[in-house]
């Protein structure tokens, strides 16, 4: 069978140990002394799922095998958008509290396989990982993983992009002021309640589907917007801004995050029963005809 891998998506490269069972079957009978090397690469299925597959490829000396090998690493090295070194925050209260879980068994071992060395925080209170973003060296690390839901990448882009202002001098206050812009890049591991930030950059809420993405290095940048009030910075949201009806069920369901996703159903239900009405005013300004992308400079003022 023919098998056709990219550089970009080969995940790592191993020598292979032959033990004596596989040494007296199939092709191995026919080499005196044989080695082999196993190519580990993304295998993309259906729906968007990702999935590390492998594939062994023997040789008749250990001299060719090792090449190989090298030649191979020495291609991955090329790859400069790939991490080497992350900082990963883990919410274990999250969604149905697998967070933990689901990170040791399904990510942690694809990260060590790509070669790529954590450092590991389990949050233990709400914007602990915000607050933490404020102290660590960031500088050290090639990117910052959360293992939640969307509260936790709002807390994780929170931090960074708060600590980049912050070492600029840049007042969040001041809704006019130049945002410096944040170069590092975070990584998302569904484990929460809702999951609308992943499966709209991934297109699939999927632990091992996500670390894939993280391990060759892809990015899709996102837009952030900023919400003021005289003033005053209040939040920076990239998905979506509730105001009335929405914005009540997720104060409501703040208090019973005990209950998993199922909290969003009673609260919403509740609060439909209050019969509350919402006044308010929209003010817009129609979107130029002309293309934008998140990686240009200008800031977005219309729309």
């Amino acid at each position: 069978e023919n098998c056709f891998v990219p550089i970009s998506e080969i995940i790592a490269v191993e020598e292979t140990e032959l033990n004596k069972k596989q040494r007296n079957t199939g092709k191995w009978q026919k080499m005196a002394k044989p080695h082999a090397f196993t190519v580990y690469y993304v295998k993309k299925a259906r729906n968007h799922r990702w999935r590390c597959s492998d594939v062994t490829f023997w040789c008749v000396d250990e001299h060719l095998c090792n090449q190989w090998i090298q030649a191979l690493k020495e291609l991955l090295e090329m790859q400069k958008s790939r991490p080497k070194h992350l900082l990963v925050y883990i919410n274990p209260y999250g969604g149905k509290r697998q967070g933990k879980r689901i990170y040791e068994q399904k990510v942690a071992p694809l990260f060590s396989l790509a070669s790529i060395s954590t450092d590991v925080v389990v949050t233990e209170h709400a914007n602990h990982a915000k607050d933490n973003l404020f102290e660590v060296n960031i500088n050290k690390y090639d990117g910052v993983v959360c293992v939640g839901g969307d509260g936790m990448f709002s807390e994780v882009m929170h931090g960074l992009i708060g600590r980049m202002q912050k070492d600029s001098g840049i007042d969040q206050n001041n809704p006019k002021a130049p945002l410096v812009q944040c170069n590092i890049r975070i990584g998302i591991i569904p484990a929460g309640s809702t999951d609308c930030i992943c499966y709209s950059t991934v297109g699939i809420s999927d632990p091992v589907t996500s670390a894939l993405h993280i391990i060759v290095g892809d990015c899709q940048p996102l837009d952030v917007s900023s919400v003021h009030h005289n003033n005053t910075f209040l939040k920076y949201y990239v998905s979506l801004l509730g105001y009335g009806f929405y914005g009540d069920i997720l104060k409501d369901s703040e208090k019973k995050r005990w209950m998993g996703p199922m909290r969003y159903d009673y609260s919403g239900f509740k609060t439909f029963l209050s019969h509350h009405y919402y006044e308010g005013t929209i003010s817009f300004q129609p979107a130029k005809h002309a293309l934008g992308s998140p990686r240009d400079k200008d800031r977005c003022r219309t729309g």
